[in-house]
C-alpha cells in the first residue's frame, strides 16, 4: 500500500469517524436539549387537549342538566298554568256568586222600599180624600143644617143617651 492509498484510507476513515462524531453529537444533542422541548410541547399540547376533552363532558353534563332544567320549568309553567286558570275560574265564579247575591238583595230591599212608598202613598192619598171629603161633608152640612136640624138631632142624641142608662 502506498502512502497514497493510506491517505487515502484515512481520509476516508475520518470523514467516515467525523460523520459518526457528528450524528453521535446529534443525537446527543436531540437527546438532551430538542427532545425535551418537543416531549414538553406534546405534554403541554395532551395536557390542553385533556383539559379540553375534560370541559366538553363538563359542558355536555351541564347541557343535559340545562335541557332537564328547561323541561322541568316549561311543567312548572304548564302546572302553573292550569292552576292558575283553575284559580282565575274559581275567583270569576264567586264574584259572580257575589254579585248575583248582592243584585238579589238589591232587587229586594228595592222592592220593600217599593212596599213602604206604595204603603205611605195609600196613607197620604186616603187622608188627602179624608180631609176633601170632611171639607166637602163640612160646607154641604153647613148649607143643609139649620136650628130646627140642630134641635132634632140633639133630641135623638139625648134621647138615644138616656135610652143607654136605662137600658
Amino acid at each position: 500500500m502506498s502512502d497514497a492509498h493510506t491517505y487515502l484510507q484515512i481520509a476516508l476513515w475520518s470523514q467516515v469517524i467525523s460523520s459518526i462524531v457528528f450524528i453521535a453529537v446529534i443525537v446527543f444533542m436531540w437527546f438532551r436539549w430538542i427532545m425535551p422541548v418537543v416531549m414538553a410541547a406534546q405534554e403541554r399540547s395532551n395536557r390542553q387537549i385533556a383539559d379540553a376533552e375534560r370541559h366538553r363532558d363538563e359542558v355536555k353534563g351541564a347541557l343535559e342538566v340545562l335541557r332537564a332544567e328547561i323541561e322541568t320549568a316549561r311543567h312548572d309553567a304548564l302546572l302553573i298554568e292550569q292552576r292558575a286558570s283553575g284559580r282565575a275560574e274559581h275567583e270569576r265564579e264567586l264574584l259572580r256568586s257575589e254579585a248575583e247575591e248582592a243584585g238579589k238583595r238589591a232587587l229586594a230591599d228595592a222592592g220593600r222600599e217599593l212596599d213602604r212608598a206604595l204603603a205611605a202613598a195609600r196613607r197620604r192619598l186616603r187622608d188627602e180624600l179624608f180631609e176633601r171629603a170632611l171639607s166637602l161633608a163640612r160646607s154641604d152640612a153647613a148649607l143643609r143644617a139649620g136650628p130646627a136640624l140642630d134641635m132634632r138631632l140633639i133630641s135623638e142624641v139625648a134621647g138615644s143617651l138616656e135610652q143607654g142608662v136605662r137600658g
